[in-house]
C-alpha cells in the first residue's frame, strides 16, 4: 500500500492513502475487498459490488473511492468511472440518508405513479435527483419496481411501500425525516440507511434478509386460485428427435456441416433482380443468371414512353 502523508483542510497530518482515505479506513476496506474478490474467478468482476462498498462508506462513489477500486483491481480510475458512471444506482454526489423512488413506469403511472411524485416533489421542495437541504431524502423517478401487482409503489432504499396515495406517500417521508421508524409493507420489518444498505448490495448480510413477507395476497393469487379450481398446464410433448436411434454415449460427435454457398437464404448465388444488382460498384456471382429483356425487371427500369 502506497501512504502519503500530507495536511488536509484541518491540519491533521494523518497519513493517508494515495486514493484518499487513512491508513486504517484503507486497511478495513482492503480487508472487505479481499472478501468480494475471493468470490469470483477473475477479481476485476468484483468491480460492482466493491463500488456498493466505498459507496457504504462515503455515501456515494467518491474520487477515493474511485480510485480504490483501481488500486485493489490495478486497473485505471478512468475504468472504474466508466463503470461508475453507467448505473443509476451508483452516485456521484453525496445521496440522502434516504434514496425515495417512484416507480412512473406504464402501470404504476397510470395507477397514480406520477401523481406520487408530483406530490413528493412540491411537499419536499426538490425535483428529480435531488436532495433535501437536511440532507434526509434523495428523491428519484424508478422506471420500475418490478412490483407491478401492488402500484403505485414507492422504495425507500430499496424496501417495498406499495399501494400508496399521495397522502401516505407524504406520510412517510415525513416520518423518515423525523427519525421515526418506519416500516415497509413487505419485506425487512425497517427501513435502513443508504450507506447500511449500499454494503448489503455489496454483499454483506445485515441479518434481515428472512424479516417481513416475501410475496403477498396479490402476487400469490394466481397460485391460489390454480390450486383452489385445480387448474394446471397442459402437459406438452416432447419433439421429436432428429435421428430416432439415439446416439451411444461413447460414440464421437458428428462434425457440424459447413453451410453451403447458395444454400437457402444465402446471398452468395442470389439472381440479379435489378440495377444495383449489376452496376460497376457491386459484385455479383458468376453464376448469377441475368434476368430476360422482356423481364418485369426490365420493364420497369426503360424510359417513360419505352425508348
Amino acid at each position: 500500500m502506497t501512504t502519503d502523508t500530507h495536511t488536509g483542510g484541518a491540519g491533521d497530518g494523518v497519513q493517508r492513502t494515495r486514493g484518499g482515505y487513512d491508513a486504517a479506513t484503507h486497511a478495513r476496506l482492503a480487508a472487505d475487498c479481499a472478501q468480494i474478490m475471493a468470490r469470483y474467478p477473475d477479481p476485476r468482476s468484483a468491480l460492482l459490488p466493491m463500488l456498493h462498498l466505498v459507496q457504504a462508506e462515503d455515501g456515494y462513489v467518491s474520487r477515493d473511492g474511485i480510485h480504490f477500486c483501481a488500486e485493489m483491481l490495478d486497473i485505471t480510475a478512468a475504468e472504474v468511472s466508466a463503470v461508475a458512471t453507467f448505473y443509476t444506482q451508483y452516485k456521484r454526489r453525496p445521496n440522502g440518508t434516504y434514496t425515495v423512488g417512484v416507480c412512473t413506469n406504464t402501470l404504476c403511472a397510470i395507477m397514480g405513479g406520477d401523481e406520487l411524485f408530483e406530490e413528493l416533489s412540491e411537499h419536499l421542495g426538490i425535483g428529480n435527483d435531488e436532495t433535501t437541504e437536511d440532507g434526509a431524502i434523495t428523491l428519484e423517478r424508478i422506471e420500475c419496481n418490478a412490483a407491478c401487482d401492488y402500484a403505485p409503489v414507492m422504495m425507500v432504499n430499496w424496501e417495498f411501500f406499495d399501494n400508496q396515495s399521495p397522502a401516505s406517500a407524504a406520510q412517510v417521508v415525513d416520518d423518515l425525516r423525523l427519525g421515526k421508524d418506519v416500516a415497509p409493507t413487505r419485506g425487512a420489518s425497517s427501513v435502513c440507511s443508504f450507506k447500511a444498505m449500499s454494503r448489503v448490495l455489496a454483499g454483506f448480510s445485515d441479518g434481515r434478509a428472512d424479516e417481513g413477507t416475501g410475496a403477498g395476497t396479490p402476487t400469490t393469487e394466481g397460485t391460489r386460485l390454480a390450486r383452489t379450481n385445480g387448474w394446471e398446464a397442459p402437459e406438452t410433448a416432447p419433439a421429436p428427435a432428429d435421428d430416432p436411434a439415439p446416439a451411444s454415449k461413447d460414440a464421437p460427435a458428428e462434425p457440424a456441416a459447413a453451410p453451403a454457398t447458395g444454400g437457402e437464404q444465402s446471398s452468395a448465388e442470389r439472381t440479379a433482380q435489378g440495377p444495383a444488382d449489376t452496376s460497376s460498384h457491386t459484385q455479383t456471382s458468376t453464376s448469377s443468371t441475368p434476368p430476360p429483356a422482356d423481364s418485369d425487371t426490365d420493364t420497369d427500369t426503360k424510359p417513360e414512353g419505352g425508348k
